[in-house]
Formats: structure tokens, C-alpha cells, sequence
């Protein structure tokens, strides 16, 4: 597992968070496919960000593990109880994700509190398949 940047002249290129989100069983292409169009969506590269970022339950889900170790970033994943903290920050909160995993969204959220508390969601909750994705700024 790739580890954060602790370098100082790095962290100023790595100012952004994917935070995912999927069904179990999403192919890892098709996870790929929409991190790709999310990143063209605001016009940064992969190696702008910091890390991928997910709900607890999906730690090693195939598709969102094999997707961070292809932008060769770490996997950070937070309880339903944290992500739920970020609810008011998000822009697509959801009552049907709320009912299935205990909070109102993964992939906002997710990016949302590893960027940390004066982040900015850059990219709303993007949805293909059976994956979603969203980007934030590091604040």
C-alpha cells in the first residue's frame, strides 16, 4: 500500500481527495472508467491526489482497492458514523444510502472529512453503473 507524501515539495501537487463508493462485484474497470471521467470533469490528473477514500465496509473491495493502487495512492477508509458527520457538507445527502450503510453518503463523504475540515467538494457525487465518485479539495 502506497503511503501519504511527507515529502514538502510534494504535498502542494497532492491537494485533492476521490472519495468512492460501489456495489460489491463492480468490475474494477468500470470503477476506473468513472475516476478517469471525474478527473477529466475538473481538469486535474492523478497525480494531483492525495489519497482514495471509501466507507469502512468496502476496506477491500477489489474494485476501489486495485483503482488506489493504480493512482499509486493510499486507501483511507472511515466508519459510516464518521462519514455521517459530513452530512451537512454534502451536496447529494441520500436517505436510501443512509438506510443501506448508516450514513447519507459514501463518496462525498468520504473525500469530504480525509481532506479535512476546510476542504471544498470540487466534484459532486458522479454515478455510472454501480459506482459513485466525488472529489474535494484539501483546505
Amino acid at each position: 500500500m502506497p503511503t501519504l507524501p511527507n515529502d514538502a515539495e510534494d504535498l502542494p501537487a497532492r491537494r485533492y481527495v476521490l472519495g468512492l463508493g460501489c456495489e460489491r462485484g463492480t468490475s474494477p474497470e468500470d470503477v476506473h472508467a468513472l475516476v478517469e471521467c471525474a478527473l477529466r470533469e475538473i481538469g486535474i490528473t492523478a497525480g494531483q491526489l492525495y489519497a482514495v477514500a471509501s466507507i469502512d465496509t468496502r476496506r477491500d473491495e477489489p474494485a476501489i482497492v486495485e483503482v488506489a493502487t493504480r493512482l499509486n495512492v493510499p486507501l483511507r477508509v472511515l466508519d459510516a458514523a464518521t462519514l455521517e458527520r459530513e452530512t451537512p457538507r454534502l451536496k447529494n445527502p441520500s436517505d436510501l444510502v443512509f438506510a443501506r450503510v448508516g450514513c447519507h453518503g459514501v463518496a462525498e463523504a468520504a473525500a469530504l472529512a480525509v481532506a479535512g475540515a476546510n476542504a471544498e467538494l470540487v466534484l459532486p457525487k458522479m454515478k455510472s453503473g454501480f459506482s459513485t465518485a466525488a472529489i474535494a479539495r484539501i483546505g
